[in-house]
């Protein structure tokens, strides 16, 4: 009620919200930076001061305001991150993500620990650093709801280097299957994600004898046409040539 004087109502949110629609699902603004007016107030009525006139100096005269514009909206937000981590429950991607960087996400032995997405900046030097997403496990069957279905992929869509993780553990089954299975999932969620750059790690491989390495790397390799990178979250080995190889797709990508 004070006209001119009235502040705005402004809601603050996260970089990357998107702002829809209710009714129509329309996207009306990608909020990764500035703002965006959704809603107007209505136009100010006229007090009888405004009909004041010099033979009618005390107008009995006013004029309504008009209602200001009103909208459902849904926000929904989609993390910026450079790499986001993607893989089966227990790859290890919690673990990676707390090594790599000072995100601390619950870690267990069961599946499904990261219920919500987690981010870490991982400090390659001094003048370089990358944001990391840690995305909750994917399930065969996501697409259609299994598991926690696809509800955490959107936050994919906006980083720039995906990140396969694939578990070695003895319960993680075949490596070459996992692979193939997240990729199929990222397919049937949206077909440009599965064509990102991309690394492939298997985890764990201080789980696996030296001699048993070779195999795997061998069969991975015929069966994908990748040579991955070989890694260990719990013990370190691997992680610094991963975040260098990282590092230097993101950076290429910049250019």
């Amino acid at each position: 009620m004070t006209g001119k004087d009235g502040d705005p109502v402004i809601l603050r949110v996260p970089p990357g919200t998107q702002v829809m629609d209710a009714q129509t699902g329309e996207l009306l603004a990608d909020l990764t930076e500035g703002e965006f007016i959704p809603a107007r107030g209505g136009r100010g009525g006229r007090g009888n001061s405004n009909f004041a006139t010099p033979t009618r100096r005390a107008p009995r005269i006013s004029e309504e305001g008009r209602s200001g514009q009103g909208r459902d909206l849904v926000l929904e937000l989609k993390l910026i991150a450079d790499v986001g981590i993607i893989g089966l429950p227990n790859a290890g991607k919690s673990t990676l993500i707390s090594r790599i960087s000072a995100a601390r996400p619950k870690v267990a032995d069961y599946p499904f620990t990261t219920l919500v997405p987690s981010l870490g900046v991982v400090r390659v030097d001094d003048e370089k650093s990358f944001v990391v997403a840690d995305v909750p496990g994917l399930v065969e069957g996501a697409h259609q709801g299994v598991g926690l279905g696809h509800q955490f992929l959107r936050h994919v869509e906006r980083t720039s280097v995906i990140l396969h993780l694939v578990g070695l553990a003895p319960g993680d089954g075949d490596p070459v299957q996992a692979y193939s299975t997240i990729r199929q999932e990222l397919g049937q969620y949206a077909s440009e994600l599965a064509e990102k750059d991309s690394i492939v790690a298997l985890s764990k491989i201080d789980l696996v004898s030296p001699e048993e390495r070779d195999d795997i790397l061998d069969k991975f390799k015929n069966g994908t046409g990748i040579r991955p990178m070989l890694i260990s979250a719990a013990v370190g080995e691997g992680i610094k040539p991963l975040v260098g190889e990282l590092s230097i797709m993101i950076e290429k990508l910049k250019e």
